[in-house]
């Protein structure tokens, strides 16, 4: 089993910046894409940005240019860089990874408001 916990949420003002990780647990070997998607109340849940494990990456227009994922193999854990934040980017955001199965993190709330 693989388990995926997600820290760094919280309460920002606009254009604030904040910093999410999620560590990878368990039977890791098999994950290749990891990433982040949100969901904000009333909306389907959306990609953000995802990373392989050879380090491409591809973002959302949304968030591109403002946002950056990383990953750190040796750690098993992925980051999300999150600068310029505006209210809409108010989310749960959540921490996937994909191989054979996929999996996802229980999430954490990031707050964007004055």
């Amino acid at each position: 089993q693989v388990q995926l916990v997600e820290s760094g949420g919280g309460l920002v003002q606009p254009g604030g910046s904040l910093r999410l990780s999620c560590a990878a647990s368990g039977t890791i070997s098999g994950i290749n894409v990891m990433g982040w998607y949100r969901q904000a109340p009333g909306k389907q849940r959306e990609l953000v940005a995802v990373v392989t494990g050879g380090g491409t990456s591809n973002y959302a227009d949304s968030v591109n240019g403002r946002f950056t994922i990383s990953r750190d193999n040796a750690k098993n854990t992925v980051y999300l860089q999150m600068n310029s934040l505006r209210p809409e980017d108010t989310a749960v955001y959540y921490c996937a990874g994909f191989g054979v199965r996929e999996y996802w993190g229980q999430g954490t709330q990031v707050t964007v408001s004055s």
